[in-house]
C-alpha cells in the first residue's frame, strides 16, 4: 500500500488497499455517513485496510475525534455496497465514504462523543466545499440501502449536524395520534407517500401497494428524519416530516 498525501488536512494517511476508479471520472456528490458497528474502532480499522475484506471508506473517525484518511477522494472506495439514491445505483463511484467509530446496534446504540461529532462536522464541512456537495447530499448509508443497512442509525445527531452546517434537516413533526399508513394497505394515499420519499431521493416503488419494501423506506427514512420512533409506519408525523423536508429543498421549493 503506498502512501499518499491526504486531501482533509486534519487527516493522517492509512492507506487501504480496497479502492478502484470512479466510473466515468465521476467526482463525489454525496457524502455517506456509516458506523463501523464493531467492538473496536481498531479492529475496524484494521478490517478496512485488509485486503481480504474488499471493503473500506475514505475516512474513519476515531471516538477521540482523529481522522485517518484510507482511500484518496479521487479514488472509488468500497463502502456503499448495494444501494441507491435518486437513480443512481453506482453510490461508491458517486459518495465520499465516512466510517465513524461507533459499536452501533450490535453494541446497544452508544452514544457517539461530542469530539468525535465535531471531528465529522469539520470533516464534512471541508469535503462539501471543495467538491460543492448539496447539504441534502450528506446521507446514511441506511438511506442508500433501506433494510439492508441501518447504519449510523437512530442516535446519530444529525440535527447537531445541520445547526453547524452539515446536511438537511427539519425538527420532525411530533409524535401524535391520526390516520396512518402500513404494511398491506394500498390505495392513492399510499401512491402519494411514494411519490414523495421517491422525490426526496429514495429508491421507493410507486404502485400504491405498502409493500415490504415501502416499509423499510419509510423505517430509512424515520431512522434519519424522525428517530424517536423508528416502525416503518408512517403516521402523521412521518409524512409531515417528510412533506416539509421536501418543501425546504432549494430544487422543489415554490
Amino acid at each position: 500500500m503506498s502512501a499518499f498525501t491526504c486531501d482533509y488536512s486534519g487527516a493522517t494517511a492509512a492507506p487501504s488497499p480496497n479502492f478502484g476508479e470512479r466510473a466515468g471520472s465521476r467526482e463525489p456528490d454525496i457524502i455517506l455517513l456509516h458506523y463501523t458497528g464493531m467492538e473496536t474502532a481498531d479492529g475496524a480499522l484494521k478490517w478496512l485496510r485488509a485486503p481480504e475484506s474488499q471493503v473500506s471508506c475514505h475516512y474513519f473517525v476515531h471516538e477521540d475525534g482523529r481522522i485517518e484518511q484510507l482511500v484518496r477522494e479521487a479514488d472509488r472506495a468500497w463502502h456503499a455496497g448495494k444501494s441507491a439514491w435518486k437513480g443512481e445505483v453506482d453510490i461508491n463511484s458517486a459518495s465520499i465514504g465516512i466510517e465513524i467509530a461507533n459499536a452501533g446496534h450490535p453494541g446497544g446504540l452508544p452514544d457517539f462523543p461530542e469530539i468525535q461529532v465535531n471531528a465529522v462536522v469539520e470533516l464534512c464541512l471541508d469535503c462539501g466545499r471543495r467538491w460543492k456537495i448539496a447539504p441534502e447530499r450528506v446521507l446514511a448509508h441506511s438511506d442508500v440501502a433501506p433494510i439492508r443497512k441501518v447504519d449510523p442509525g437512530e442516535k446519530f445527531p444529525w440535527s447537531r449536524l445541520h445547526a453547524a452546517g452539515v446536511g438537511h434537516w427539519v425538527e420532525p413533526s411530533p409524535i401524535a395520534g391520526g390516520r396512518f399508513f402500513q404494511r398491506g394497505d394500498a390505495g392513492q394515499p399510499v401512491e402519494a407517500l411514494q411519490t414523495m420519499l421517491s422525490l426526496y431521493g429514495y429508491g421507493t416503488e410507486i404502485n400504491g401497494f405498502y409493500s415490504e419494501k415501502t416499509e423499510g423506506d419509510v423505517a430509512a427514512f424515520q431512522r434519519h428524519f424522525r428517530p424517536d420512533r423508528v416502525d416503518g409506519i408512517a403516521d402523521f408525523s412521518t409524512i409531515d416530516t417528510l412533506h416539509r423536508l421536501l418543501s425546504a429543498l432549494p430544487r422543489l421549493a415554490a
